[in-house]
């Protein structure tokens, strides 16, 4: 936890007795049992963000829920606090030293926004994630798989090969870069970029959201003198035709969230449900013997053991009472994915990893993937992402072990996220 230990966040630690922030060591080492106590503590409990913003923690599953779906509450930072518009966001880029002409490809995010300009720019970008457009795009994942799993024993070294780099990062980022239209040489990068933007450290961000942004922008120029069918020609095209659908800076955000959003999470996914079924050897036996199960077990997973615990954080936009408790008008408030996808009241016996939990053809019985309005654009495709790679990967190695004993996998303590540093496996 070195490089968490120098943020400049962790001076707020403590500060509030008895509010408890998202920086504490406590809560980054295991989420699950820390806010599993808030949970018990309440449905609604008083806590600190990571700039030491006051927030209001939704720790059980139908408050989490009626809190993400309420449109009473924004993602919008113009409603927080007073209404002008400082949120925790804009603070943390002040800390953290970024540009303030940068600033604004962060606010103009679809992830910042509340309807109408919400819907307008997902209604840009969804015909990419229609149920026929991800099932036409299933036999394109699986090659990607396939190849990537038949090179595995190339990178293997003394018989260990770390699955995180030569297969939960690389099948994603190849997908989502091949739908957005990011040249295959610069792929790399954006994983690079993007494991500097969660570092929480201000030189990392400096460095990293600029040339995110600069790099985007060139390749806009470049791809309109030779528009394709990919996504960023048809956002092009969008722009050109009408720039109130869709301005400048919309445009560059939309990539940059796309590209991120569409490989970070989906890696962690198959990272944390590859270590989780080989330390679940009655789970894992029931996938190998049933393939069929895949789906389910994707929806367990995401609800066992996802990478994203935390939401983004939203503002009342009026006073609201939820469970009892009054948030006034501008206060902030988080809900907590990782202690309702494991409350006790919502699913029987949550701490056990159950493949065959999720009932077959039911809507979705978690919040992994948010809720609501703001319900993940991608979440399609990172199901089917899922699918392939646990079903592909015990094909390919139905004898996988884990390379280390399973209490020494370093995690990357990162507020709201849970992910592992490597997965060092033997293919047997």
């Amino acid at each position: 936890m070195t490089e968490l230990a120098e943020s400049p966040f962790n001076q707020n630690i403590g500060k509030h007795p008895g509010e408890p922030n998202v920086m504490e060591p406590a809560l980054l080492a295991d989420p699950f049992t820390g806010y599993g106590k808030l949970r018990e503590q309440g449905p609604v409990v008083r806590g600190r963000f990571v700039d030491d913003t006051p927030v209001w923690f939704i720790t059980r599953f139908e408050e989490a829920r009626e809190a993400l779906r309420d449109q009473r509450f924004a993602n919008d930072p113009k409603f927080a606090g007073n209404g002008n518009g400082e949120s925790p966001t804009s603070r943390m880029l002040e800390m953290m030293g970024l540009p303030e002409h940068y600033r604004e490809y962060l606010a103009g995010s679809i992830l910042t926004m509340d309807a109408p300009d919400h819907t307008r720019l997902r209604r840009l970008v969804s015909r990419a994630f229609t149920a026929r457009k991800i099932t036409d795009l299933r036999p394109r994942v699986e090659e990607i798989a396939d190849t990537l799993l038949h090179r595995l024993p190339d990178h293997a070294e003394n018989g260990v090969v770390d699955l995180i780099q030569h297969f939960a990062y690389p099948l994603p980022i190849t997908v989502i870069c091949e739908l957005v239209g990011i040249p295959e040489a610069d792929r790399p990068q954006w994983r690079t970029w993007g494991s500097q933007l969660i570092s929480v450290q201000p030189e990392s961000l400096r460095e990293a959201f600029p040339a995110m942004i600069e790099y985007i922008h060139e390749l806009i120029r470049e791809r309109r003198a030779a528009l394709t069918d990919d996504l960023l020609s048809e956002l092009i095209r969008v722009h050109d035709d009408d720039g109130s659908r869709l301005s400048d800076i919309e445009m560059v955000t939309m990539v940059l969230t796309l590209v991120l959003a569409g490989h970070e999470t989906t890696a962690h996914l198959i990272t944390n449900g590859t270590a989780a079924l080989l330390t679940h050897p009655d789970q894992l036996r029931l996938l190998k013997s049933d393939p069929e199960l895949l789906p389910r077990a994707v929806h367990e997973l995401m609800r066992w053991c996802g990478p994203v615990q935390l939401t983004r954080l939203r503002y009342a936009v009026e006073d609201v009472e939820l469970a009892g408790v009054r948030i006034a008008k501008g206060e902030a408030v988080l809900p907590l994915l990782v202690a309702a996808n494991h409350d006790p009241r919502h699913y029987a016996d949550p701490a056990r990893l159950d493949v065959t939990r999720q009932p077959a053809g039911r809507a979705e019985n978690h919040i992994g993937f948010g809720h609501g309005m703001h319900y993940c654009l991608g979440a399609s495709l990172a199901r089917q992402e899922g699918e392939v790679a646990f079903g592909k990967l015990l094909a390919h190695y139905p004898d996988l072990t884990l390379a280390v004993e399973p209490d020494t996998l370093q995690r990357i303590p990162l507020p709201g996220n849970w992910r592992l540093a490597a997965l060092p496996l033997r293919l047997n």
